[in-house]
């Protein structure tokens, strides 16, 4: 798998000054553009396709810097309509225009071209099943908030803060199938997956009954789903487990994820410390090739 990755790369570096698509990228590392979007963005620690802006804008910048060509045949070659749009990137790079770079001769700053490599440590294995799961749905509440890569969420804490006990209470007793009692779950993410974007989230419980008409509810296809289990540190041990399953499960594992809603069922200890969690991720198996 990850020969694969480092041969999408390798396109990627070829094709800088011309239109890079996620699907070919995909199809060179023989998985699905759903999964490659998320693989490559737990692999790298940012979005595919900021990866690519920060790639054409480095060398965008040795370009400027070189005076071989003018500011606008530069722009143009890396893909931007006009020298106003082409500055704007270039600055939110490089923290300077490309006019002012050009005279000063500007420090730039350098977006290094990446590979992946495993690297085995084998302090730890994962505890994971995969579980063929018939439709069902998630009922309680829901809210839409901005996506947060570290630490906790302020605006699902404020959202679960919100809702009252006894409307929390109401919510559990429709639990009637695992993973079992309140849970969270995302959906609806920007295929970025970048910082600040937005998603879906609800405070519920996975239910195959009729849903009061006063709560969200969200439907879920049959499908196959693999489901780790994580105990230690919260929310530390939490955090590294979703990292774990990306950078290391799924290159070493025939699957692949899918479209889908991400559960994730947590019990803490009685001083919040540490937790028991289990992370539901739908799945499918890589075709042969």
């Amino acid at each position: 798998m990850l020969e694969r990755l480092n041969q999408a790369m390798e396109h990627i570096e070829h094709r800088l000054d011309q239109q890079i698509e996620a699907a070919e990228l995909a199809r060179i590392a023989l998985t699905s553009e759903y999964h490659f979007r998320r693989l490559f963005s737990a692999l790298a620690g940012m979005p595919l396709s900021e990866y690519i802006r920060r790639r054409r804008l480095t060398v965008a910048g040795a370009e400027v810097l070189a005076d071989e060509r003018t500011l606008l045949e530069v722009a143009v070659r890396y893909g931007y309509g006009s020298g106003e749009a082409f500055a704007r990137a270039f600055r939110a790079v490089h923290g300077v225009g490309p006019g002012e770079a050009r005279r000063t001769g500007a420090a730039l700053r350098s977006q290094p071209r990446m590979s992946f490599r495993l690297i085995i440590e084998g302090s730890s294995s994962m505890r994971y099943r995969v579980v063929e799961k018939d439709e069902f749905q998630v009922v309680g509440k829901k809210a839409r908030v901005p996506l947060v890569h570290q630490g906790v969420n302020p605006a699902i804490a404020e959202f679960i803060r919100s809702i009252g006990k006894e409307e929390l209470r109401r919510i559990a007793e429709l639990s009637d199938q695992a993973p079992e009692g309140i849970v969270a779950v995302t959906d609806n993410l920007d295929p970025s997956r970048a910082e600040g974007t937005e998603l879906d989230y609800y405070h519920g419980v996975v239910t195959g009954s009729p849903a009061p008409e006063d709560l969200d509810t969200l439907s879920v296809p049959a499908g196959t789903w693999a489901v780790f289990e994580d105990s230690g540190p919260f929310p530390e041990s939490l955090q590294y487990l979703w990292r774990d399953v990306f950078t290391q499960w799924f290159p070493s594992n025939p699957y692949r994820s899918r479209p889908g809603p991400e559960i994730l069922r947590t019990r803490p200890s009685e001083d919040g410390t540490r937790a028991d969690s289990e992370l539901w991720i739908p799945v499918e198996r890589e075709p042969s090739h």
